[in-house]
């Protein structure tokens, strides 16, 4: 009976914090725009790039590149690549799903 009733209990509990639990990417659009302003903006004001005008971050450009998803987001801010430099260690990751978050949400709207 005792075994039957852990068992239970311990369905149970695993449900709830499936139920509860974060989805993988599924990001804080406004706590990324917190680490947007404080970490991307310098470069990506208003959805643009510095230091390679033809690669916003408009719909259209992350469309075109294969930047239109979290994932991918968050592997560009992880890693950097050409001139963006790595946020691996300065950013946690939740902080790195949060700014692909704010990314999505303001290129679809047109920044």
């Amino acid at each position: 009976m005792r075994t039957r009733l852990a068992a239970a209990f311990s369905l149970v509990l695993a449900l709830v914090m499936f139920m509860v639990a974060r989805p993988a990417l599924a990001g804080d659009a406004a706590s990324g725009a917190k680490v947007f302003s404080a970490n991307c903006a310098s470069c990506h004001a208003g959805g643009k790039n510095i230091v390679n005008p033809a690669k916003t971050l408009k719909k259209a450009d992350l469309d075109q590149y294969g930047m239109n998803t979290a994932a991918a987001i968050v592997t560009q801010v992880t890693n950097g690549k050409g001139a963006m430099p790595s946020f691996k260690g300065r950013l946690t990751p939740e902080q790195m799903e949060d700014v692909a978050a704010y990314v999505l949400e303001q290129s679809s709207q047109g920044w």
